[in-house]
């Protein structure tokens, strides 16, 4: 089963094309194909167009939000909702195109478990798209290291199976290759076609990098210190602790060899505040280990991922 999914926002003039090339392309595979759109609370006419398709075809399945919640919202909706095997995500703008589904699905099909369009030769204004994001694939891949040419482009292929269970917030769908990467899928891109936009306006601005970027941090956290999060809290409580070691050791020195008291120079002060923060790093890091043990327990998440077993009881795969 493979299930397309399509987030929309504000693309009534778009959804019915977008639809017909669906369609044409759902025709390769038989009734063994889904198409979800989620309508991501359009202010305009999609849904009501969406609607119409719908029922004009019953490969057509549609989720309305109740008020615009983002891409990524949308994004986890279709997870969530997909019932097919293979999950392909692409936008409703018609700047993807639907005709390179095959080509993503053929990757597929030779061992890949993930498969990401490249737009190498995009159609976008090369100043407040094209750099901006070259720049920020370029940061993606090096603090990631999952390197990909083109992480902001929604046309993407998985197996169902390596994001089972990833749960999707901010700006973090662009960001599903590096989950799966981290669980030990094969990632892999594929050049595809991208047309300049005909109807409608980008939903995206340049302030879209920072928001990017600020969730890549919270991504590679999550890889590095969802487990032993007083790695980190600690590692800057004890860096605190040792400036305002050296601070106070330095004022003591100015005393005992230059008779300087110690309140005429800040060095104490600095201390002080460093040994502080030291505290409440130290705190925190207790804090953070808390909730990271009850998130896990709470909901039964293991600290390893299986990818295979062989002669495991029945009772025991439960388990894995």
């Amino acid at each position: 089963m493979l299930s397309i999914i399509v987030p929309v926002y504000n693309e009534e003039e778009n959804v019915e094309h977008m639809v017909a090339a669906l369609l044409e392309v759902a025709g390769q595979y038989g009734p063994s194909v889904e198409c979800i759109f989620v309508d991501d609370g359009s202010k305009d006419n999609s849904y009501a167009k969406l609607a119409e398709s719908a029922k004009a075809n019953s490969i057509i399945k549609v989720i309305r939000f109740a008020r615009n919640m983002g891409q990524t919202a949308a994004i986890q909706a279709g997870i969530d909702h997909a019932t097919g095997e293979t999950l392909v995500f692409l936008d409703a703008d018609l700047q993807n195109d639907p005709a390179d589904i095959p080509k993503l699905l053929h990757k597929l099909d030779e061992g890949y478990d993930v498969v990401s369009g490249w737009r190498k030769d995009r159609q976008d204004n090369a100043i407040k798209r094209n750099f901006p994001s070259r720049i920020a694939n370029w940061l993606i891949s090096i603090i990631s290291g999952v390197h990909l040419h083109d992480y902001g482009c929604t046309l993407k292929a998985y197996r169902k199976d390596v994001i089972k269970g990833v749960r999707l917030y901010g700006e973090m769908h662009r960001f599903i290759p590096i989950y799966a990467a981290w669980m030990g899928a094969k990632v892999t891109e594929v050049l595809v076609t991208h047309h300049a936009r005909k109807f409608g306006q980008s939903k995206y601005g340049i302030e879209r990098i920072f928001k990017v970027l600020l969730d890549l941090l919270v991504v590679k956290f999550f890889d590095k210190h969802l487990y032993k999060p007083m790695y980190v809290f600690g590692g800057c409580g004890i860096f605190s602790f040792l400036l305002a070691t050296i601070a106070f050791i330095w004022a003591l020195c100015l005393k005992l060899f230059n008779n300087i008291s110690l309140i005429q120079t800040p060095l104490l002060l600095v201390s002080s505040v460093f040994a502080l923060v030291g505290v409440m790093c130290i705190l925190m890091g207790l804090l953070a280990e808390i909730m990271s043990r009850t998130y896990h327990e709470s909901q039964g998440k293991n600290a390893y991922i299986v990818r295979e077993h062989i002669n495991i009881p029945e009772h025991d795969k439960e388990k894995l």
